[in-house]
């Protein structure tokens, strides 16, 4: 046992390794050129002082760079660089730092910022190892597959617009529910009720949802942000809607069905009335820090947009409308799942326990 441990640990070791060689040196896997500081000079300094009086500094910098990928791949190349001292839209450039260059073949485009994805990445993948070890391996799995079908699923949409996004989108979250609850707890009774408690949650708000911007009309939902799109934003707002709130919903739901089969475990001679008064004590326990996390996941998005708004004096009620209006429709629709998701997940349960106790 000791020997498969170290096994794992080691293939762990190899694999993180492998990874970040492999992506400080994937440059001929990119169509865009990516070129490397090699050194950088300061140019000149130029004090801005916009309408608001606000000050800033912007400074001009002359770049030495070497080509990494390509035909003119070695090749050195010179090229300017200007960033304000509050970075808010360009970088300042390192010796060291790798960027993609511009449509133009001679400006300064996005920075090359993978390596550092994959790091970050690669914490996020210890600490679940460190922590959930088996689990977390299946929750670092289910992850990566549920990414992968989800990134099917939109490519499926872009190819084939004809088919409906509400479709897709519902199949999607059928096989992330399945996967990753199966993954993350096994097949059993206590899965199988959260599986159907997430399914029965995100539709029961989708189907909420959806009666309630047919009642109003939509009035007072802003769809500017789309404004984009070449198709319907209604339709991009429910596929979105139908996928964020159930990350909200199946966690809850596996948090009830959990706790309700344990208790049952821990002592099978408990009266099916004091399950139910356990189980609702749970569920009021996480209803409101569920419905707070969703809350804050969607508008903490638009807090850059809501500054520029301030910033540019535009009126309270209308920033709010103009940038919270569709993330406060998605989390009340996500807080609608989670709170209906108690009671189907708290009757679920105990309709296999009883089963269960028939069968004794």
């Amino acid at each position: 046992m000791e020997i498969k441990k170290y096994i794992i640990y080691l293939l762990v070791v190899i694999s993180f390794i492998g990874s970040m060689i492999f992506v400080n040196n994937n440059y001929n896997f990119y169509d865009r050129t990516i070129v490397k500081v090699t050194d950088t000079s300061e140019t000149s300094r130029t004090e801005i002082i916009d309408e608001y009086e606000n000050k800033d500094t912007m400074v001009h910098q002359q770049i030495t760079a070497v080509i990494q990928n390509g035909e003119s791949k070695g090749e050195t190349m010179e090229l300017e660089n200007q960033y304000s001292e509050s970075q808010s839209i360009h970088s300042q450039l390192k010796k060291g730092t790798e960027f993609f260059l511009a449509n133009d073949g001679i400006s300064v485009g996005d920075i090359k910022r993978d390596k550092y994805v994959i790091f970050v990445a690669w914490i996020f993948i210890l600490i679940l190892l460190l922590v959930g070890k088996k689990q977390g391996a299946l929750s670092v799995v289910s992850l990566a597959v549920n990414a992968v079908i989800l990134s099917i699923a939109l490519d499926i949409y872009i190819k084939n617009p004809e088919n409906s996004l509400l479709i897709i989108c519902g199949i999607s979250i059928i096989l992330f529910t399945v996967l990753s609850l199966i993954m993350a707890s096994g097949w059993n009774q206590k899965t199988f009720t959260a599986i159907i408690a997430t399914l029965l949650g995100t539709l029961t708000s989708l189907a909420i949802a959806y009666f309630a911007l047919f009642v109003t009309g939509e009035q007072g939902l802003r769809y500017e942000e789309m404004s984009f799109l070449s198709r319907h934003p209604q339709v991009i707002f429910m596929g979105g809607l139908l996928i964020g709130s159930l990350g909200a919903v199946m966690d809850v739901a596996i948090t009830m069905a959990s706790s309700i089969f344990e208790l049952y475990e821990k002592n099978h001679q408990i009266k099916l009335s004091t399950l139910k008064k356990s189980g609702l004590e749970i569920g009021k326990d996480i209803m409101g820090t569920m419905t707070n996390i969703l809350f804050f996941a969607y508008v903490s998005g638009t807090i850059p947009a809501l500054l520029l708004y301030f910033k540019n004096e535009s009126p309270l009620g209308f920033t709010l409308s103009m940038n919270l209006s569709v993330e406060l429709a998605r989390a009340l629709a996500g807080g609608i799942g989670i709170v209906l998701t108690i009671p189907i997940t708290l009757y679920m349960a105990i309709f296999f326990i009883k089963r269960k106790q028939a069968r004794l």
